[in-house]
């Protein structure tokens, strides 16, 4: 199966660059109401997760109108994958709004860097393409997927892009390591931030329930003594748009403690934004502690709120 998912991205990097814009975009609606109508195990977990975004006013019908728009701002994040790489800087600039991109400038040119955590919300490869076509060096991670050779294609797409990709393991050092030596040199960190099921996950209150969060953006801005920001974003007409909310990193007690308060805070930030545009997070995987299967739940909160930092995992 993972051969044949290997096989397939390759298809759709050459297949549908080649196809007129008009054509891919109804051929990927398609596709999302095509699942959405299925309503297999993603779109499912994507309505409960919506559910918990806009509370029990919202009624069945416009919930499952709302999650078949999540899906297809979803297939639209792949479809734009699929053709970023033939698109000319001038358009990948000119398509890409950032109201607050002098925060970026500033901090870059400062040489203080940036860490910048993002929630599964629109199109972070845009952004990051974005990033490198105004000059900004970026670094960030990626999961290592299987076969290898998937791997090795997404970070040479994500390369063509401007971005230096870092392997979560298996490289010459610590991520964690070479990410706070980029930030010392004013690079850009984006990290994908709102999902960590891990032993190394922070718990956090989200939208009213306990969640596990990823401890990396915190632990990053800490020991690199760089600024945080979140960084949501979604699909305007015709353009990807984006939000700098800039989180403080002040916070007393332990380094435990104070990741905690900032991963909490990074949490909230990233709540607003996807409660203003609930459509362009799809998250299709469970996020809420109480989603898990018990037995897992059980050991979640045994862990207690302490859990061991570390750099998040890649995109999943």
């Amino acid at each position: 199966m993972s051969r044949l998912a290997d096989l397939g991205y390759a298809a759709g990097w050459r297949f549908v660059r080649a196809l007129p814009e008009p054509a891919a975009r109804l051929l990927f609606d398609q596709a999302a109401d095509a699942a959405w109508r299925r309503n297999g195990g993603g779109t499912a977990q994507l309505a409960r997760n919506l559910r918990r975004v806009v509370g029990p006013d919202m009624s069945e019908p416009e919930l499952s109108a709302l999650a078949r728009q999540g899906m297809r701002r979803y297939a639209r994040y792949w479809m734009e994958a699929f053709r970023l790489p033939s698109m000319s800087r001038q358009r990948i600039v000119d398509t890409f709004h950032l109201p607050q991109q002098q925060i970026i400038a500033d901090a870059v040119a400062a040489g203080t860097g940036l860490v910048l955590a993002l929630p599964h919300m629109g199109n972070w490869d845009h952004a990051g393409a974005w990033a490198a076509a105004n000059g900004w060096p970026l670094s960030t991670v990626a999961e290592r997927l299987k076969p290898e050779s998937l791997f090795k294609r997404f970070v040479a797409y994500r390369e063509s892009l401007g971005m230096e990709i870092l392997p979560l393991t298996g490289g010459a050092a610590p991520p964690l390591d070479v990410l706070t030596d980029r930030l010392r040199a004013g690079h850009l960190v984006p990290l994908l931030a709102d999902r960590d099921l891990s032993a190394r996950g922070v718990r956090v209150e989200f939208f009213g329930e306990p969640a596990r969060m990823p401890a990396g953006p915190a632990m990053l801005a800490l020991r690199a003594g760089a600024p945080l920001c979140t960084v949501s974003l979604w699909h305007g007409p015709g353009r990807t748009c984006g939000w700098l909310d800039p989180v403080s990193t002040a916070a007393s007690g332990s380094t435990a403690d104070r990741i905690g308060v900032i991963t909490q805070r990074v949490a909230d930030a990233m709540a607003r934004r996807i409660a203003e545009h609930p459509a362009d997070w799809h998250m299709l995987q469970r996020l809420w502690l109480a989603d898990l299967p018990h037995a897992r739940a059980a050991a979640a909160a045994a862990r207690g709120d302490r859990a061991r930092p570390g750099v998040p995992r890649g995109e999943e």
